[in-house]
């Protein structure tokens, strides 16, 4: 081999390189800091080879190496993330005047910024059928990342029609040509037959067993047949759930029902701490954590991952595919808000929110997130995501990896929230730390998994070389916002935050798996 070089980056792009001398996180191939050489050749990570002098070396030694980053749960393209833009500017001059990116990044912003904190992949969770090819041209416009999207299949009349029929094979190719159709890489169903309620100017469904307006077809009976269906089409992602009433007082029973109703089917349940509320409507101080009535529910079910959707204090834009929720949210803290439908098969809300450490519906928020997090015995079901931007700001993971790994960092945000959630939550009790193993799972090799990256998530032989580099840190927020090298395909394309190459990645469609 050539002497170790000085430089992260190789010579030349199509140079052949080895990473020598890190303490490697690689969770799938057994890896826990163990000190490995990471081989690379044409953009993947090869086996070491017989003829090493073609390899030029590349110093890691004292670096952390994790593969990159994978958001499994984001909100980066679209019409309510183009309306967030518009809508908020003043968001944008606050933030940065706090030397904080705009709360919505451009298209172009989003995948610098991503990749300036070690993430090389991102899905966007929630696209309307009749959007999908707008925000398809949108991604090709994000640098960096290789990128996909959920379809908001379940809005769609004609496989509304499958669905209420019950025809397994009919209702898989229905899901089968829509995702393919729309360039999609899985299916989402945000607030299950909600759509239709709203459509008929019903407002929202009470519970999974009302007939839909005008069907014999229930929330209930669409969640088994929907999720049967995204199985049955060998879908590289399971159904992606974001269960009804969200942020509603009490919503933990629907959250339960949901995990009931899928007994034995693979599914995501998305940004769980907004549906994971104890309480009534006429009295808000009962509002509390619902997490432990959950758990062995989740535990007990195998078939079921999760992201937890943590918020984290300051100003924000909440954004949905669930316009009833929209407009509740909107009702209750009176700001201007916008909605609007998509052909008229479903429909979004947007509006400006500020989370606030006093404010105690905030504060119960901040505590049931972490609850999830410390509480769920397996973190290979679980991802780390806050629901970009609606609970925080993508930029934010650094702070909640320390939230999460550092007990004294917890507790003393945890003095700084409503006195009474201090008094009752469960998370005072909690002193679990995870680990950078752990947090290498929830933030590289569970998403890979869950989302059906077999090539992602992990530092093996066949694996895109996505790699990260960080400089160890006891203070996690540091460490994690501010890797040392960034990988993608092989090139450099961060080091020291700073972007050394704009790549253009990769649109990941579950069409690609056809061949």
């Amino acid at each position: 081999m050539t002497d170790v070089s000085p430089s992260f980056s190789p010579s030349n792009f199509h140079d052949p390189f080895v990473l020598v001398g890190g303490n490697v996180h690689d969770p799938k191939n057994g890896h826990d800091g163990a000190v490995t050489d990471i081989w690379v050749e044409s953009g993947r990570i090869v086996c070491p080879p017989g003829d090493t002098k073609r390899f030029r070396q590349i110093d890691a030694t004292g670096l952390i190496v994790m593969p990159g980053g994978i958001d499994l749960h984001s909100h980066v393209a679209g019409p309510k993330v183009n309306t967030g833009r518009c809508m908020s500017p003043q968001l944008g001059t606050h933030r940065r005047r706090q030397n904080q990116p705009s709360a919505i990044p451009t298209i172009h912003a989003t995948g610098s910024l991503y990749a300036s904190l070690g993430y090389t992949t991102v899905f966007d969770a929630a696209i309307a059928t009749g959007a999908a090819s707008l925000a398809a041209m949108e991604l090709n416009d994000l640098p960096i990342l290789d990128k996909g999207f959920y379809l908001l299949a379940a809005d769609n009349d004609e496989l509304l029609n499958a669905l209420e029929d019950g025809q397994p094979d009919v209702i898989q190719r229905c899901v089968s040509s829509i995702v393919r159709a729309g360039s999609g890489w899985g299916v989402k169903v945000a607030n299950p037959g909600g759509a239709a309620f709203w459509k008929d100017s019903r407002g929202d469904h009470h519970d999974l067993d009302t007939p839909l307006p005008g069907r014999t077809l229930t929330s209930r009976k669409l969640l088994e047949r929907l999720a049967v269906g995204v199985q049955a089409a060998a879908l590289p992602h399971s159904l992606h759930i974001h269960t009804s009433h969200l942020g509603l007082p009490g919503n933990w029973r629907t959250l339960f029902e949901t995990m009931q109703t899928l007994d034995g089917i693979p599914a995501h349940l998305a940004h769980v701490q907004f549906h994971s509320y104890t309480g009534g409507d006429l009295d808000p101080d009962s509002f509390g954590s619902g997490v432990s009535k959950l758990l062995d529910c989740f535990h007990e079910n195998k078939n079921l991952t999760l992201d937890v959707g943590q918020i984290l204090f300051g100003e924000t834009v909440a954004m949905t595919g669930d316009p009833e929720a929209a407009e509740h949210l909107a009702h209750t803290t009176g700001v201007p808000w916008s909605s609007h439908d998509l052909w008229l098969e479903g429909g979004c809300g947007v509006l400006p929110i500020e989370y606030k450490e006093k404010n105690l519906i905030h504060s119960w928020q901040w505590a049931i997130g972490l609850e999830w997090f410390l509480s769920v015995d397996d973190p290979w079901r679980v991802v780390l995501s806050t629901d970009h931007p609606n609970g925080a700001h993508f930029t934010a993971y650094p702070i909640l990896m320390q939230l999460l790994g550092d007990e004294g960092f917890r507790r003393e945000a945890f003095r700084r929230i409503h006195p009474a959630v201090q008094k009752h939550s469960p998370l005072a009790s909690l002193s679990r730390e995870y680990s950078i193993q752990e947090l290498c799972i929830i933030t590289r090799a569970a998403p890979a998994k869950i989302a059906g990256l077999p090539q992602k998530g992990h530092l093996g032989a066949g694996a895109d070389a996505d790699i990260t580099l960080y400089r160890p840190n006891r203070q996690l927020a540091e460490m994690f916002a501010m890797p040392a090298a960034v990988y993608k395909s092989g090139r450099l394309v961060n080091e020291n935050g700073h972007c050394r190459f704009l790549s253009s990645g990769q649109h990941l469609k579950a069409s690609m798996l056809d061949n």
